[in-house]
């Protein structure tokens, strides 16, 4: 075991102790972090710091820092090294004489050029770039601290740096060189599920064909300030004929794809798993999600929330091949997936470690293609490296999955909910398995959310899908 690292202290030099020509140094590189988190912190969106495709066309043909970053790093030399804490800003001048571009090695150095009555002193502040270029010029004038300060360093919070819809935006952008998928709009008679298909329409991602209640719909346009000239609608008197109706244009080879409205889940369902007039094929239908988790590097994949409460092992098996074909018409070209329970090791009472063993072993033998698969995994070791180095894990998928494998539907509901209320994560959704994609959407999403559920099913249409033996 190795020995703690040493307590690390942060110590003034009052003003007695300050002597002309005392200095102290701060080296620091420009990071895009650097840039981003300074915008958050000061609402500076200059395009010259935070637009890359601009910033080629400024006078320094590159992004920059903001000045006063360099000037930040000037405050952290006083306040925590000469004179250290304690001390009070009185003033300070900066000549920005050169920008500092991502990369650059910035040296800070102040040094004390006068003591003055009262306690004031005077320092020259300087920053330098890696080639020895001056980039900042200035005069600080401080109060220096009368009284000796020791004190433990704060250990200062992560920070997570997330664009919403980011991961999002390049599913979307995935699908402009793509034609429109024709799609039923199930019953968009309120305003929210109306606009969301129409927002798909104008990207380019579906071509709409609404189906419901004509006159409920017109009305939900008019709520909503949209136009329907041009669109075709199909005249429903509910929302269980109109998705009757939406089925039937399925069958009939008109739509590619289905899209929910202002229906409930079970009742757009109950028209598709119809044995006689459905949409059921071989394969087990089933839903996934695709999250945006702002700490998660990539899209994540959960499934099944939605459609298949206690799936015994048969039904595990299409559940995981349809979240695979799904990944892999994302772009993952080998998905790793993770089966999980609450322990990563087989035990006889935990029917779920069994379950994960077994999907496993089917994996090897060729019934389930195209991903790689780890099981019984718990939720941390399938995500987290570090969870994965603490248990001493060896595995090509624990703790950084693209998608998780729960045993049941009440579970991967918990942890998708959680995922989306506690983490910040953005969910779009879609059901695989049936002839088409199933675009499933809710009150609760953003309206990249529901751009991101329509390109997933273009993405799908247009991928060829591996199939099971």
């Amino acid at each position: 075991m190795s020995a703690p690292e040493p307590m690390q202290y942060i110590e003034n030099k009052t003003y007695a102790e300050i002597a002309v020509g005392d200095h102290a140094e701060l080296t620091r590189t420009l990071k895009p972090q650097d840039i981003e988190l300074f915008a958050v912190m000061s609402g500076d969106v200059n395009p010259a710091h935070v637009d890359a495709e601009y910033a080629k066309t400024d006078m320094f043909h590159g992004v920059i820092a903001h000045g006063m970053w360099g000037g930040a790093l000037i405050s952290a030399v006083l306040g925590t090294e000469l004179p250290g804490p304690g001390t009070i800003f009185l003033n300070q001048s900066l000549t920005f004489e050169a920008p500092v571009g991502l990369g650059d090695t910035v040296t800070v150095r102040v040094e004390v050029t006068e003591k003055l009555e009262k306690g004031r002193v005077l320092l020259a502040c300087t920053c330098l770039n890696q080639d020895g270029i001056s980039v900042i010029e200035g005069v600080a004038r401080v109060i220096a601290p009368r009284d000796k300060v020791r004190r433990p360093r704060v250990v200062l919070p992560e920070v997570h740096l997330h664009v919403q819809g980011a991961q999002y935006a390049r599913l979307i952008a995935a699908t402009e060189d793509l034609e429109p998928v024709r799609t039923a709009v199930v019953h968009p008679c309120d305003a929210l599920s109306l606009s969301g298909a129409l927002d798909a329409t104008r990207q380019g991602i579906i071509l709409p064909v609404l189906v419901g209640p004509k006159a409920k719909i017109e009305a939900s346009a008019q709520e909503a300030g949209l136009s329907l000239k041009g669109f075709e609608v199909i005249d429903t008197p509910h929302s269980h004929a109109a998705a009757e109706a939406a089925v039937a244009l399925v069958r009939a080879g008109t739509v590619d794809a289905l899209m929910k409205g202002a229906l409930h889940t079970d009742e757009l369902m109950e028209a598709i798993v119809d044995t006689t007039l459905g949409l059921r094929t071989e394969r087990r239908m089933s839903h996934v999600y695709v999250l945006d988790v702002p700490t998660y590097p990539k899209p994540l994949l959960i499934t099944d929330a939605a459609i298949n409460i206690y799936p015994d092992l048969g039904v595990k098996r299409d559940i995981v091949q349809n979240a695979i074909d799904l990944a892999r018409a994302l772009g993952t070209s080998l998905p790793k997936v993770a089966i999980l329970s609450a322990v990563e090791t087989v035990n006889p009472r935990i029917t779920s470690t069994l379950d994960a063993a077994a999907l496993c072993k089917m994996a090897d033998r060729g019934q389930i293609t195209g991903g790689l698969l780890d099981g019984p995994l718990a939720f941390d070791n399938a995500i987290s490296p570090v969870a994965v180095a603490a248990k001493g894990i060896v595995s090509d998928v624990a703790g950084i999955a693209d998608f998780l494998v729960a045993p049941d539907l009440e579970a991967a509901n918990m942890i998708a909910k959680q995922l989306i209320y506690l983490a910040g994560a953005d969910a779009a959704g879609i059901v695989l398995g049936a002839r088409v994609p199933i675009i499933l959407t809710s009150r609760a999403d953003s309206t990249v959310s529901r751009l991101a559920s329509c390109a997933l099913a273009q993405l799908v249409i247009n991928h060829q899908p591996s199939t099971l033996p």
